[in-house]
């Protein structure tokens, strides 16, 4: 059975970070395993407190699976420090683990800063030149190329920039809504040969609470799977549309996705 690891925040609410990367995993029937990096404490209102774990803590969590399991996959998702930037990017030198996948997590849908400047720094400098491909929605891709994407083109330029930074690879997601927001999502690869796009219908949904490390987790079992990045990305693209569309309706705020709604469909 291919094994895939996560490298995040915890979510108690089971809809975003280390939680929803394990359903993913087993979503696509790779075995998950997970380093926790911080302790949140959020809802699907928002995320009112965060605890980092210390850098040591969790470079022995990474070393403790990767010691057992023989890892095909890697996810980084919520890293809240850049110690912990900085010792993930160091134990995936060493321990030499494959097709990192990093979502660069940075500030909350509810507006919570989740990594500090010098935090996003050690991400460009120690963690994106180890990445297999680096996962930003707009307002991340902003902040990592410091240009704003306000057309096709521009997100073509910002996906050059971050690649330039060090990963083999760069997807935009399209799902941010924007003032341009058209009837469709569109998702960006680039490869560092050419681009791809990969479209859904954008769907009218206040669910959408841990789509970026839903579908970062998905392009990551892929990948553990033997799929082709580009076949990784579509096939998470239509996983996470599927998944805001069968959403359970939960909580007061922004509700979680249903990770296994291919299974209910089958089985119906």
């Amino acid at each position: 059975m291919r094994v895939a690891l996560t490298i995040a925040g915890s979510d108690p609410g089971g809809g975003a970070g280390v939680q929803a990367d394990l359903k993913t995993f087993a979503a696509f029937g790779v075995y998950g395993a997970s380093a926790i990096a911080a302790i949140t404490v959020q809802n699907t209102l928002g995320v009112e407190a965060v605890a980092p774990l210390s850098a040591d803590l969790v470079t022995s969590q990474i070393e403790a699976i990767a010691g057992d399991f023989s890892i095909d996959a890697t996810k980084t998702g919520m890293l809240a420090t850049a110690a912990i930037v900085e010792a993930v990017a160091a134990a995936i030198a060493e321990l030499d683990l494959p097709l990192v996948v990093v979502d660069p997590v940075l500030v909350s849908t509810s507006g919570e800063r989740l990594l500090d400047a010098d935090g996003v720094q050690a991400m460009i400098t120690e963690l994106l030149p180890r990445a297999r491909v680096v996962t930003p929605n707009v307002p991340e891709a902003e902040a990592l190329s410091g240009r704003r994407i306000s057309s096709a083109e521009a997100a073509r330029d910002a996906a050059r920039a971050i690649r330039d930074m060090g990963a083999a690879a760069v997807i935009i997601t399209g799902g941010h809504r924007t003032e341009r927001a058209g009837p469709e999502v569109v998702d960006l690869l680039f490869d560092g040969h050419e681009f791809h796009e990969f479209r859904a219908s954008r769907i009218d949904s206040l669910h959408t609470h841990g789509t970026g490390c839903t579908f970062a987790s998905a392009v990551a079992a892929g990948l553990a799977l033997g799929h082709t990045l580009a076949d990784a990305a579509q096939r998470a693209q239509q996983y996470v549309a599927g998944a805001i569309a069968h959403a359970p309706g939960l909580g007061h705020g922004r509700g979680p996705l249903d990770h296994f709604w291919q299974w209910k469909s089958r089985s119906g």
